[in-house]
């Protein structure tokens, strides 16, 4: 039973796909986060250019 529980002890498995595991949550929270921020830049950004191309628009 100890030679188990020693065993188990030095299985470091679990805890390397839990780190990996949270690494990749805190890329996903990090793109999705940025994604949003350039998101709405953009559609200021675009709407912007529409209405410059509108205001020139001959007619």
């Amino acid at each position: 039973m100890q030679n188990h529980m020693k065993r188990l002890a030095r299985d470091t498995k679990g805890a390397t796909a839990i780190e990996y595991g949270l690494i990749a949550a805190g890329v996903a929270v990090a793109i999705i986060a940025a994604v949003f921020a350039l998101g709405e830049e953009l559609t200021s950004f675009f709407g912007s250019v529409k209405d410059t191309l509108n205001a020139k628009k001959p007619g």
